[in-house]
């Protein structure tokens, strides 16, 4: 078995992804613009990556990980998690995506066997948990890029709603019931009356939305975006409360930010790197046509002021590296100049991913070469290689913290 080896993953095209982004970095025509919104690196079912050998068919980086774990992954990963535990994405947010909460380990795991006890299929669209992990994620972005994350500090939130005349009836159930007493309204309120609640609303921004007359640092303009986006005859998504209620956060490329599980959050726009814990689980909590349970959202969301946490990374040996509490991985990031090497050896199995560039990675024996169409690698654990940059190139490497 080769120690190091190029790696093919997957494309997903989900409505809500961008037609340009991707296409370029795997050098894909795309002329009938279809949605290409992530593409997958990493040993999850729906991830299908595939190690390319330097002759021989390719072959499943989940059955290479089964066939040797303690040969790939090192017998401390292998320990702890069995597997790759990670899951490594690029993401092209065209559209905004929905809502999102993800529960805790020891939540999910019990949740799990619940539905599994309760008959309901793994494929049911009703089904909340699709596996027993937690799904803690860190992105790095790639341009500038927008989302919605956590509540807005308390101050800023009874701001906003005081400045939003149509949403100052809700000042009320946020003095009395904090946090958890607003959610639970906005997301428990009968349709009817989240219509009435938001038409007022749509009727005055989605004239200055269509007239270029709002910025995306206004929660305006992503409302009237989302109403655009989400229109439904069963009426208007109540997710757009969420707005105005969750902080409004610009990122700038190169920087990244983590949401453990708990913290709600919603992509709005931009392109990323994306690591996570290989899992799939997620509770929805409005701008989507998808599943929604509001109890069960209600039971994971931390209801409490957030306050965004930008990370610039930290140097680390040549490496600028994304410190998380998750134990499941860590993100780092090569920045190279034409000529300029860079050397480390993986504890367990690395997967490698270029965002610019072009690299040629060598363990001694074989070599790889990262570029425009061939963007990833595995490094598998115990194996000391060595980057060279062959030009201007930005590599990342998704791994497990020592």
């Amino acid at each position: 078995m080769n120690k190091i080896a190029a790696l093919q993953g997957s494309v997903k095209h989900y409505d809500w992804g961008g037609f340009h982004f991707i296409p370029a970095l795997l050098q894909l025509d795309n002329p009938g613009l279809q949605p290409f919104a992530e593409y997958w690196l990493g040993v999850h079912p729906q991830a299908n990556t595939q190690v390319l050998p330097p002759t021989g068919e390719p072959v499943l980086l989940s059955q290479v990980i089964k066939d040797d774990p303690a040969v790939t992954i090192g017998d401390t990963v292998n320990k702890n998690f069995g597997t790759v535990p990670f899951l490594l994405k690029l993401l092209d947010v065209k559209d905004m995506l929905s809502i999102q909460v993800h529960p805790s380990k020891t939540a999910a795991a019990a949740a799990f066997d619940k539905e599994n006890e309760e008959g309901i299929a793994l494929t049911a669209p009703h089904r909340n948990y699709k596996d027993k992990n937690h799904k803690p994620e860190l992105m790095v972005a790639m341009s500038d890029f927008w989302l919605l994350h956590g509540f807005k500090p308390e101050n800023e939130l009874k701001a906003v709603l005081q400045q939003t005349a149509e949403l100052s009836f809700l000042l009320p159930h946020f003095e009395t019931g904090g946090y958890a007493g607003l959610y639970q309204y906005v997301m428990s309120l009968p349709q009817a009356e989240v219509n009435k609640a938001l038409t007022p609303l749509a009727n005055r921004i989605l004239p200055l939305y269509e007239q270029n007359k709002l910025e995306k640092n206004q929660e305006d303009f992503w409302a009237a975006r989302a109403m655009n986006t989400f229109k439904s005859d069963a009426g208007i998504d109540r997710g757009i409360f969420s707005v105005y209620l969750f902080n409004v956060v610009q990122m700038k490329r190169g920087e990244a930010i983590f949401q453990d599980a708990g913290v709600p959050h919603a992509y709005l726009e931009g392109q990323n790197v994306e690591i996570m814990a290989s899992s799939d689980n997620v509770l929805r909590g409005g701008l989507t046509t998808k599943h929604i349970d509001v109890p069960e959202l209600l039971k994971h969301t931390l209801c409490q002021a957030t306050y965004p946490n930008i990370l610039k990374g930290e140097a680390v040996a040549g490496e600028t590296v994304f410190k998380t509490p998750a134990a499941d991985f860590e993100l780092g990031r090569f920045s190279l100049q034409a000529g300029q090497e860079a050397a480390y050896t993986a504890q367990t199995t690395d997967i490698l991913l270029l965002t610019s560039g072009n690299v040629i990675i060598t363990d001694g024996m074989d070599t790889v070469n990262l570029h425009a169409g061939q963007l990833a690698a595995v490094v598998f654990a115990n194996t000391t290689v060595t980057i060279k940059a062959m030009e201007s190139t930005e590599l990342f490497r998704a791994t497990v913290p020592a």
